[in-house]
């Protein structure tokens, strides 16, 4: 889903940041509602947000922590004053008006299917605003409102369910892209906790796959395969993930049949001081809404599964050279 940033205005007391998404205004609208989903892409690049309480609503408050990439933690209060569905939030942040950082006012204006959204910031002085701007306000702005495109990239208004996993590891991003990227160490950390990797193939192209088996301590053999649409080294890798055959063919999950065919993945790096944060973000392409479901209703085990995996990969990347 393309999007980008049409204008940025800067007064004495004022920040004002557009930019244009090739999605339905209620789409756009909708993610900034949901205390789940607006965690997955609040805050600059390789920040994470953890929301304590959300009430988006005149008169409720958006609580949550931003965490940076240096493991800083940055407390914030947001106040709602205004929220006119699907055209308008307006907030204080700080909560209440006198002792607020800054007014802001989030706009959603419906371009024939694409919408364009303009945050405003007015503070309570130029000194104030300057003091943001140095802050990164300007920068950290753009970069939430291009993670937004990325949230909201191939989405439905279903798609707002997906999952999404954020991930810090103490190595630097080339390592870590490295690993994500060669068989040979795919083959050392890949996969869920207790299953062996029996043989890789790795065609690493747009259009290429990675194709693989893997044995359960039961004995019972499973393929799997990725297909790869994007390659960005050392930033994105996207690609479709499947259950599969020696033959390299796509097929259902061997103990659920409702489960989506095709897993569409996103998986971004970031790196600081010496740090990557690693997001990715899985949603059903071709499925189904029984599929959707199934997907959904399985988040919780995913999360589980992906943990084991990350868990695996932290102590390979603990084995590697610097």
């Amino acid at each position: 889903m393309n999007a980008r940033i049409t204008d940025t205005t800067i007064s004495d007391r004022e920040i004002s940041l557009t930019r244009v998404f090739d999605a339905p205004r209620e789409l756009v609208f909708a993610a900034f509602l949901d205390p789940q989903h607006i965690s997955n892409w609040w805050g600059p690049d390789g920040f994470r947000t953890t929301t304590h309480e959300m009430d988006v609503r005149p008169g409720g408050v958006w609580r949550y922590t931003m965490h940076g990439p240096d493991g800083s933690d940055y407390a914030n209060l947001v106040k709602y004053t205004e929220v006119v569905r699907p055209e308008r939030i307006a907030y204080d942040h700080g909560g209440d008006p006198a002792e607020a950082d800054f007014h802001a006012t989030i706009s959603f204006e419906d371009l024939a299917g694409k919408t364009r959204v303009t945050l405003h910031s007015l503070f309570a002085s130029a000194e104030q605003r300057q003091a943001a701007a140095k802050f990164g306000a300007i920068e950290g702005g753009q970069q939430t409102l291009a993670r937004l495109a990325d949230q909201l990239a191939g989405q439905s208004e279903d798609s707002l369910d997906d999952l999404v996993l954020v991930r810090v590891f103490a190595a630097p991003r080339e390592l870590v892209w490295k690993v994500w990227t060669d068989a040979a160490h795919l083959a050392r950390w890949w996969g869920p906790t207790g299953l062996t990797m029996l043989s890789t193939r790795l065609d690493l192209r747009p259009g290429g796959s990675f194709h693989y088996a893997m044995q359960a301590p039961d004995g019972q053999t499973m393929w799997g395969k990725f297909v790869f649409r994007e390659i960005s080294p050392p930033s994105k890798l996207v690609w479709v993930n499947s259950f599969s055959d020696p033959d390299g063919g796509v097929t259902r999950h061997p103990g659920a049949p409702e489960w989506p065919a095709e897993i569409l993945n996103h998986l971004t790096f970031h790196e600081h001081a010496g740090k990557t944060t690693l997001t990715l973000r899985g949603a059903p392409i071709n499925a189904t809404a029984a599929e959707r479901q199934v997907f959904r209703a399985g988040h919780q085990s995913m999360q589980s599964g992906f943990g084991g995996t990350f868990a695996q990969l932290t102590a390979y990347l603990e084995k590697l050279p610097r």
